[in-house]
């Protein structure tokens, strides 16, 4: 059974294609695929793009063109949720587009069609991001760590918000999560492209899980120190992080 690894980030994907065993490369709807075997699971590796509509592309490549029978997303995210640091993980539980508003013919971020406004994740996939999360963060040194973090990284599961939008200051960041709580929908963290795999992979019936490194807390300094974040930090979790979940995974 095939397993795609959909990453945000070309560093996060660099360490994992040269992991694999037999890899090969193949273009195709203007991305390239990395196609081999790791830890014991035929794998694809292929970058989402940036936004919505490229990641829901690239998921229904992966599945139409190489057969894939479950995804997992390793990206970043800006925190949102109490607690949530620069340096944590966040395991999504579900997802919603916090830009989906069909209203007054639906109800505000409810997918029209689909009479609902979350997308739960896949349970065992996900028990299995987790714990390689939680193995993670409790081993991670300081290499691994953000300069300016002020605790020791930690490993979360909840709710996270998707949608086309980049939030990059402190008025955007909180009014997004003053709308969303008051609606219920306690977001840890927000992004732009997991809820578009999501819902790919609920119309095609294939499991989904996914992480975020949490970059930023979705403000004013989201934008500090980013290439320095990725490369000394989100790209070595997504790659300890994903060898521990195969690892863990049931193989097929």
């Amino acid at each position: 059974m095939t397993i795609a690894i959909l990453s945000a980030l070309p560093q996060e994907q660099q360490g994992l294609v040269h992991a694999m065993s037999g890899a090969q490369a193949t273009a195709h709807a203007g991305r390239m695929f990395w196609r081999g075997h790791l830890l014991g699971h035929e794998v694809v590796c292929a970058l989402s793009g940036i936004g919505k509509v490229a990641a829901a592309t690239t998921a229904t490549a992966l599945i139409e063109r190489f057969g894939v029978r479950r995804i997992a997303f390793t990206g970043v995210a800006g925190g949102l949720g109490e607690g949530v640091r620069v340096g944590d993980v966040v395991v999504a539980s579900e997802y919603l587009q916090h830009d989906m508003d069909a209203s007054p013919l639906f109800a505000r971020w409810e997918m029209p069609g689909y009479g609902r406004t979350r997308l739960a994740c896949d349970a065992q996939m996900t028990a299995a991001l987790l714990a390689a999360s939680q193995a993670c963060v409790a081993d991670a040194g300081d290499e691994l760590r953000a300069a300016h973090a002020t605790s020791a990284p930690r490993a979360h599961q909840g709710l996270i918000a998707s949608g086309d939008q980049f939030v990059g200051t402190a008025s955007a960041s909180q009014a997004l999560d003053s709308g969303l709580r008051g609606a219920g929908h306690a977001v840890l963290a927000v992004e732009m492209e997991g809820a578009a795999v999501a819902q790919a992979c609920l119309d095609y019936g294939v499991p989904f899980a996914a992480m975020r490194t949490i970059s930023d807390r979705a403000d004013d300094s989201a934008h500090v120190d980013f290439a320095e974040f990725v490369r000394t930090v989100a790209s070595r979790y997504a790659l300890r992080i994903m060898q521990d979940f195969l690892a863990r995974l049931p193989q097929a």
